[in-house]
């Protein structure tokens, strides 16, 4: 396996591009492709009132990588062969971008990957990555789930249908069209429990209505996790440290918080921290209350 610093050293640094807000596919339509290709930009730093001093600062700093407990094996292979993911237009965008890191396009191109590693300066790539495959992938949850209500007007109004522009054809030829990853019926009652507890900063709607493209790439994310064996304390602690790696800035916020109340961030639960009272929209929200009343508003977006 690479260590950080290897890995670090084949990246190429992406430019940041400002977060875009969609919710329907018209949306998609006007704005064009919502895909992401870098980090969110930190938002402004904590009042003095609440800024730690530089060891306090080490001590809250997040992990800016791990190594998913997951085999990627050919997966990229497949997404391509499938069409779901159109290697020219994928690797078009990135090269406007400054190009995929070697590391990263082996992911996308080779057959015999190991574990998927996800770190700060890739984090995009394997989101897209991960996307890509939690719209194709065959899975009840997007066939009789939220995103099939009536209401919303069809599957394909969402920013994580519509807004999935590297396909070939259009994204919803691909919707839960593929058995990429077929599930037990144990494996899928486990993605759907820990779905329903899973949140995103970006959305007050749990992975298991992943409308965004946060939601349906955690969704993939659980997905692949359960199908190699994951047990389930240890899905909420991959998917936690995925979502801080999505999220720097508004995890860094929700860190803290937690460490104000006199909990050590290494042993808080992780079920807990992906819960609606933090990491929904409205939980992080009322986070940024309580660490800074009258500023930090905003929060962050579905789009890239």
């Amino acid at each position: 396996m690479e260590n950080e610093n290897d890995v670090k050293k084949e990246i190429k640094k992406e430019n940041n591009l400002p977060p875009i807000t969609s919710i329907i596919i018209v949306l998609a339509l006007i704005v064009g492709a919502f895909i992401y290709t870098t980090r969110f930009k930190s938002q402004k730093a904590l009042s003095d009132s609440v800024q730690p001093n530089t060891q306090q600062q080490n001590e809250l700093a997040l992990q800016n990588w791990v190594e998913l407990p997951i085999v990627w094996g050919d997966m990229g292979v497949k997404m391509i062969d499938a069409g779901v993911i159109d290697k020219d237009k994928f690797e078009n965008l990135y090269s406007q971008r400054g190009g995929l890191a070697v590391s990263d396009e082996k992911f996308l191109t080779d057959a015999n990957n190991g574990n998927l590693m996800i770190h700060s300066e890739n984090s995009g790539m394997v989101l897209n990555m991960l996307w890509a495959f939690g719209l194709a992938n065959k899975n009840p949850i997007l066939e009789s789930g939220p995103m099939m209500d009536p209401k919303y007007g069809g599957a394909g109004n969402f920013a994580s249908t519509g807004g999935w522009t590297l396909a070939k054809g259009n994204a919803m030829d691909h919707y839960s069209m593929h058995k990429f990853v077929i599930l037990t019926p144990e494996q899928q009652a486990l993605v759907e429990r820990v779905a329903k507890n899973i949140y995103r900063p970006c959305c007050d709607n749990s992975t298991y209505f992943p409308d965004c493209n946060h939601g349906i790439a955690m969704l993939g994310l659980l997905e692949l996790m359960a199908s190699q064996g994951v047990n389930e304390a240890d899905m909420y602690k991959f998917a936690l440290q995925v979502n801080t790696l999505w999220f720097p800035s508004q995890y860094q916020a929700i860190k803290t918080f937690v460490t104000s109340q006199g909990v050590d961030w290494n042993t808080v639960d992780p079920k807990k921290i992906l819960g609606a009272e933090y990491s929904s929209a409205s939980g992080y929200q009322k986070v940024l209350s309580q660490i800074k009343p009258q500023e930090q508003k905003g929060g962050a977006s579905c789009g890239a």
